[in-house]
């Protein structure tokens, strides 16, 4: 069973340095321990950051060690006298069912039984190194360490029960948490209550040897998440149904609710008249707050502080406020997109980054016997997770405590200490469920307004937005223009290719320090804002700008959605493959075979990208078995098929994905009927089957979503859509028929939460096209877009 626990109390450690999050692991450290305390075996992965920081000696006894607290007992799992193995999440949980698969992650090398787990999603302490859950990287950047760490587990406790049973170690094994030699065997939990002591140095993690694949008894295998139960008889705590126990409330008052009053737009507003006289009337009303906030993040905001959120919705809603414009308020969808043109038509080191260089594709494109060259856009996107934005704030003996679902906590505590002007040390978050996240909790701007209201009050506050609240608030998915273009010699192969992409750049906005270099020279850049443009086909001599958007960033913060970039350079990408193979008079799924080459810089990386564009062309080859491509020329009248690759979000974590989508066109209405999505999928080890294909399934949703509803205006400084009456995600009864497979793989484990969203919608253009002869370049499609297009075909 699931379960959240506060791992600090009321004393926080010292703050240890953090790191980039392209650090990754965050838990590489420089050995492992483990040893028997109070009657559990404890097992963590070198020394604490306040033993680093003291230059703590790392000689003495697992037993001396632990006493003088030099290590940090239980990292990552503590195994009972009961034979309970207690496994510490870092990770948030948002649907994704995170915990089962890195828990499988450890039990696979440990030799445990799942039935054994509990799983724990901690609090944020330092000696968890970077605390991020996004990029889908939580399966592939913990394989390796978590493996390890349950393997090392496994050598302990066997070499431990040898000497206990009196045999030797070469006699034993374990299996299901029991270490057996011959008739004899004892459980994990007798073994940990007679007491063991061993250490690894980091070399001799290094050097351990994990199982081979023909002896997992746990990875690849079917099994429940262990999240389930809690989520379905009503014991998981999401958010925003916490409440502060009795006992805390009793040291620290009661709580309080606030909703937040946001200013007509993100940036540059400021208060100037507030009437509540309307807002008193009603019951349990305290008051109205302007939250004054040095992090820069409120600007003109105001908070309604009730005995209940009811109440507090209520009085809001009756307030009369205020407020000088900043000039933000002025920035429109149509300015940013006019940027967004202006800096695509003519890329430059001036105007941008270089995220591919292998030469001037200049020449050679305008020399070739054909040029294939178009411009795509995409609009805003907003999350809109089932949970709106809420936290609770409190503080207690000089130290904060922020309880909310987030996926980058070590960002949000850095934010709320510059807002509540303390040190980072003095602010613990405790992690509660999401319900949803995409990318939008990767930033934990809505946990400052909480926390200055309860500063301003001296009480704990809940503070709870509205659907309309949270929707204007939104870091949403930048407006996008991109500009590609391409030569083709006289036998219809590509010699060159340009590709220019132009939006707001989040990682400029949230964590400007971790912007770099792709190119060495080329100037930094965002790569969640171009990943998917260095695609893996071969393309001749090629070049890839990035370039941000500043216009973008004048009217809001724009944020990480779930694929974050390749949800539009693939839409551009996988598209222009389709022109270019209608250039060269081929056919766009045989043609995308004649460029996986898997040559030079796409033969790909062991063990990263193992195989490279090779296991592209081969998910591509059965996606077309199993869609029936052969037969797509004999389709119905205004039906097509239409296909498109994916690699996921990154070229240093690929997920291979092929997707055909067979699709019917409505030339009366302009609606499209997505009939059929086939998608053929290469990921490696798969952690956990049935979370992979929740994953999956869910993501080419989404994909179906943003590709034919999502999407709005940004406009008088906030979105024009708000709620569900007007942004209108996909509905059960558009939901088409999937057909969805699997390659069977013992490569290392890569991302799923993101590569099927970036794959739907250049799949239903491509069958668009085929189907009525026209080509949408305008992410949504819409269906006054196609009428309009086929009125002036």
């Amino acid at each position: 069973m699931a379960r959240f626990e506060d791992t600090l109390g009321r004393h926080q450690r010292a703050q240890a340095a953090t790191r980039h999050p392209s650090s990754q692991h965050g838990i590489t450290r420089r050995g492992f321990l483990i040893g028997s305390v109070a009657g559990s075996a404890m097992l963590a992965f070198g020394v604490s950051g306040a033993a680093l920081a003291s230059g703590a000696d790392d000689g003495r006894s697992a037993s001396e060690t632990l006493s003088a607290g030099a290590f940090e007992p239980t990292m990552w799992y503590a195994i009972g006298t009961d034979g309970t193995i207690t496994i510490h999440i870092t990770k948030a949980e948002m649907g994704q069912h995170v915990a089962t698969s890195l828990a499988r992650l450890v039990i696979e090398e440990l030799e445990a039984d799942l039935a054994s787990v509990e799983i724990v999603y901690v609090d944020s302490d330092p000696k968890w190194g970077y605390m991020i859950t996004g990029g889908s990287w939580s399966v592939n950047h913990s394989y390796q360490p978590l493996s390890q760490a349950g393997a090392a587990g496994r050598i302990a406790l066997i070499e431990a029960g040898a000497r206990q049973m009196g045999v030797s170690v070469e006699s034993c094994k374990a299996r299901k948490g029991r270490v057996i030699s011959g008739d004899q065997s004892l459980g994990y939990g007798e073994i940990v209550a007679a007491g063991l002591e061993r250490s690894f140095t980091e070399d001799e993690l290094a050097a351990i040897e994990l199982k081979p694949a023909s002896e997992r008894r746990v990875l690849g295998t079917k099994g429940n998440a262990l999240d389930v139960p809690a989520k379905t008889n009503g014991q998981a705590v999401y958010g925003i149904d916490y409440t502060l126990p009795a006992e805390v409330e009793a040291r620290v008052g009661k709580t309080l609710h606030a909703r937040p009053v946001l200013p007509p737009s993100r940036f540059g507003c400021k208060v100037t008249a507030v009437d509540d006289s309307e807002a008193r009337k009603v019951i349990g009303y305290r008051q109205t707050i302007e939250l004054k906030d040095p992090s820069g993040m409120c600007q003109g905001w105001l908070a309604v502080i009730a005995d209940n959120f009811s109440a507090a919705m209520r009085a809001t809603d009756l307030l009369k406020v205020e407020w000088s414009k900043g000039d933000s308020y002025h920035v429109d969808e149509a300015a940013i997109q006019a940027e967004g043109q202006r800096l695509v038509s003519a890329p430059s080191r001036d105007n941008g980054s270089l995220m591919v260089d292998q030469g001037d594709p200049s020449a050679l494109i305008e020399g070739a016997a054909t040029t294939v060259e178009s411009t795509f856009t995409t609009s805003s996107v907003l999350h809109f997770t089932l949970e709106p934005a809420n936290a609770l704030a409190y503080e207690e003996e000089g130290h904060w405590h922020v309880h909310c679902g987030n996926q980058q906590q070590s960002l949000l505590i850095p934010l709320v200490a510059k807002a509540l002007d303390v040190e980072d040390g003095k602010i613990t978050h405790h992690q509660l469920y999401l319900g949803g996240g995409f990318g939008r909790r990767l930033h934990g701007d809505y946990a400052v307004p909480a926390a200055l209201a309860a500063k301003a009050v001296g009480r704990p506050v809940k503070m709870i937005f509205t659907r309309p609240d949270d929707s204007r608030f939104d870091c949403v998915r930048s407006p996008s223009v991109q500009r590609v273009r391409s030569g083709l010699d006289a036998e219809g192969r590509v010699v060159a290719s340009e590709h220019a992409a132009a939006a707001g750049w989040p990682t400029a906005a949230l964590m400007p320090s971790f912007l770099a270099e792709a190119v060495e020279g080329g100037g930094k850049l965002d790569s969640f804002s171009i990943s998917g443009a260095d695609h893996w086909y071969n393309v001749g001599t090629q070049r890839v700008w990035a370039q941000q958007n500043k216009v973008a960033h004048e009217a809001f913060v724009p944020g990480y959605l779930r694929s974050v970039a390749p949800g539009w350079t693939l839409w551009a990408v996988e598209q222009h493959i389709d022109e270019l193979a209608q250039a060269a008079e081929q056919d766009p799924a045989e043609f995308r075979l004649s460029l996986l080459d898997a040559e030079g810089r796409n033969a790909g990386k062991a063990p990263v990208s193992t195989g490279g564009a090779e296991r592209l062309r081969n998910v591509l080859t059965r996606v077309m078995e199993k869609s029936g491509w052969s037969e797509r020329d004999s389709l119905p009248e205004d039906t097509g098929m239409g296909v498109s690759l994916s690699f996921g979000q990154e070229r240093s974590m690929p997920t291979w994905v092929a997707c055909v989508a067979r699709v019917k066109v409505d030339r009366a209405t302009g609606e499209v009927k997505i009939e059929k999505l086939t998608s053929v999928v290469d990921a490696g080890t798969l952690a956990h089957p049935d979370g992979a294909m929740a994953q999956l399934e869910g993501s080419l949703l989404w994909g179906v979503s943003m590709a034919l509803h999502e999407g709005t205006e940004y406009r008088e400084g906030g979105p024009m859509a708000q709620n569900l009456g007007a942004y209108q995600p996909l509905r059960m009864h558009q939901v088409p028929q999937m057909d969805l497979e699997f390659v069977d793989s013992t490569e290392m484990p890569v991302g799923l939460g993101e590569p099927g969203t970036t794959v739907v919608a250049p799949a239903v253009a491509n069958a668009i096209h085929h189907a009525v002869g026209v080509r949408l370049r305008d992410l949504p499609m819409r269906p006054a877009a196609l009428k309009a297009a086929l009125s002036e075909a």
